[in-house]
This record gives structure tokens, sequence and C-alpha cells, in this order.
């Protein structure tokens, strides 16, 4: 695989904040841990829908949501790690092609919540390229802040299934922890799309 890099330049509190600025009415899952905590950090906001202890689901959510609300750009946010433990859903989701869905993944190479474990991909494997062997329409690794703003645009195109590989430094901040009831999260972000609470 030739040298390994693990995680890269970017910090992953600005490239979030960067993602999410002026977002009007984007959808965001967020995966477990950090990325939850960049997504709050970013701001709280109605159509936030915030993942607990549901490891490796937040591309699956991201799926159904995208499927449900095809007029809307679901953007999901998660962790290098937490994509890891659902690998196999990189190719149902590419067999579904939804058209608004992206999936940013922040890649510090490390299992940041566990105690900076060295993780798969910070041994090589790369997400983007798991995806595009998949079938997704666009993916790229991201490196740079002009590379976040070009995802940003291409996340409103809702013109192709989407992944990018966010190479973030591996550290770990401070949590900004979101809400944590899970009835909360879940009526709050169904009123936000005109629903009633279930």
């Amino acid at each position: 695989m030739g040298e390994v890099t693990k995680g890269g330049p970017l910090n992953r509190r600005e490239v979030v904040r960067r993602l999410l600025a002026e977002r009007q009415d984007l959808l965001v899952v967020t995966g477990l841990g950090s990325a939850s905590y960049d997504v709050m950090a970013a701001g709280d906001h109605d159509n936030n829908y915030y993942l607990w202890a549901a490891m490796g689901s937040a591309a699956m959510v991201g799926l159904g949501l995208a499927a449900a609300q095809p007029e809307k750009s679901v953007l999901v946010i998660t962790g290098d790690g937490e994509m890891l433990m659902g690998f196999g859903a990189l190719a149902t989701i590419a067999l579904r092609k939804p058209a608004n869905l992206t999936i940013a993944v922040l890649d510090n190479g490390h299992f940041g919540e566990t105690g900076m474990q060295e993780s798969h991909a910070g041994r090589g494997i790369s997400l983007d390229k798991v995806a595009a062997s998949c079938g997704f329409s666009w993916t790229g690794e991201i490196t740079d802040m002009t590379g976040v703003d070009e995802l940003k645009a291409k996340v409103a195109t809702r013109d192709g299934l989407k992944l990018a590989t966010l190479k973030i430094k591996p550290e770990n901040l401070p949590r900004v922890l979101p809400p944590r009831d899970g009835a909360y999260i879940k009526n709050r972000f169904r009123a936000a799309l005109g629903y009633q609470p279930i």
C-alpha cells in the first residue's frame, strides 16, 4: 500500500464548522463520539440527528433518511472507526444510490473514543477507495480547506452518491456534548420535518 498516512493536517472542528456554515435545511446524521461533539460544537440544530449507542450505523441511518427525504440533502458526518464498523453498509448504499446522500468521514487513523489506538484507516485502508469500488458516484480524499469548500458545494447538488475521507489531525479535543435523550432528539428532528412525535 505504500507509505501509510495516519490522519492528516486538517482541524476536525474547523472542517465541520465549514461544512455546516449557512446550512439552511441540510439534514445531518452524526456518527458516535467525536463526530457528534464536532457537529454540536458547530452549533446545535433541529436538523441534527445525533446517534448514541449505535456504533457502525450512521451511514445506514443516512441511507434511510435520504430515501425518505429525497428533496433534501443528507450529510452523514462520522469517523473512520465508526465507518469501519459499518463497512458493509457502503455496498448496500451504493446499490441504492441515493443522489442526495453524502458521507463525510473524519479520518484521523485512530479509534479516538477508546484510547487513540491505530485504526485500519491508519494502517492504509482508504475508505474513499472502498466506496469508489462499490460504485459511489463521487469519492475523494481531502487534505485542505479548499477541498472542504468543494465538498460543501457538492453536498447541496443532490446529483449523486458521494463519500469523502477528510484527513484530520489525530487529537482528542474537549467534548461538546449534544442532547443525549434519544426520544427528544427523534421528536425534535421529526418536528423539524413537519411530523408529529411518536
